[in-house]
């Protein structure tokens, strides 16, 4: 079942009108017939369970059914502070976090960051990883569109993932996994969390002192992860803590 996502205005009380690019996707790329369900989720938070009812030029209707779509959000919203990596990195990054349950993705510029952007190639940058959490949303069935945002300053960096619940910072230096169990046990549903991911260089000394007066720095055990490998692995362990523990309640 495909996954579209609406503004609230385009949500009748009988049928949902789709608009845009994804109505030259559904009628020539998925050549969808009428009939065929879909799911909708909203910019309000609606998720609904839809049947194609017409497939116009520049629009489909689609009726409502009964059943309300089930909820993929996690209880906790994640943000993803994630240093600049070279290459496409980014975008593997972005499409991962994304299917894992990111809530927002703030691209970093740290002191050894081989990237440097500049504010045009920042601008068409973000369009695209944007366009890529689009897409990954659809795939992975989520009830909203993950943010990506410009990119912030590391001190900028620091102050916003402050405003979270729980604040972690998986460091290449660090040893022993006892800090990282008991920050993972720590999270509760619910709960806001932030994670700060080095580049290609690794933390300065500066950086790293700044994210210990007030963050959990933690280890991802012995070897040394690239930093699109050490998102995605921090992203699949705070899922993993989070759903298990909304298992138990």
């Amino acid at each position: 079942m495909h996954q579209f996502f609406v503004d609230d205005s385009q949500i009748g009380k009988e049928y949902v009108t789709i608009t845009g690019s994804d109505v030259n996707h559904i009628r020539n790329v998925l050549r969808m017939k009428c009939g065929e369900k879909i799911r909708i989720s909203s910019t309000g938070g609606q998720n609904l369970y839809c049947a194609v009812a017409e497939v116009g030029e520049d629009f489909v209707q689609a009726d409502i059914l009964q059943e309300e779509a089930v909820l993929t959000e996690l209880s906790s919203k994640i943000y993803l502070f994630q240093a600049l990596p070279k290459g496409d990195r980014m975008e593997m990054v972005i499409e991962k976090a994304v299917e894992l349950g990111v809530y927002e993705i703030i691209p970093v510029a740290m002191k050894y960051c081989v990237v440097k952007l500049d504010e045009k190639k920042a601008a068409n940058k973000i369009r695209r990883w944007q366009a890529i959490a689009e897409s990954a949303a659809k795939q992975s069935k989520r009830s909203m569109i993950p943010q990506i945002h410009p990119v912030m300053s590391y001190r900028d960096a620091l102050q916003y993932a402050k405003t979270c619940e729980i604040n972690l910072v998986p460091y290449e230096n660090e040893r022993g996994m006892k800090a990282t169990k008991e920050a993972l046990d720590a999270i509760e549903p619910g709960k806001s969390v932030s994670v700060i991911i080095g580049p290609e260089g690794g933390f300065s000394e500066e950086e790293i002192a700044a994210a210990r007066a007030s963050m959990e720095v933690i280890s991802l055990g012995k070897r040394i992860l690239r930093t699109d490998t050490a998102g995605i692995c921090v992203m699949s362990l705070v899922m993993s803590a989070i759903e298990m523990k909304e298992m138990q309640e």
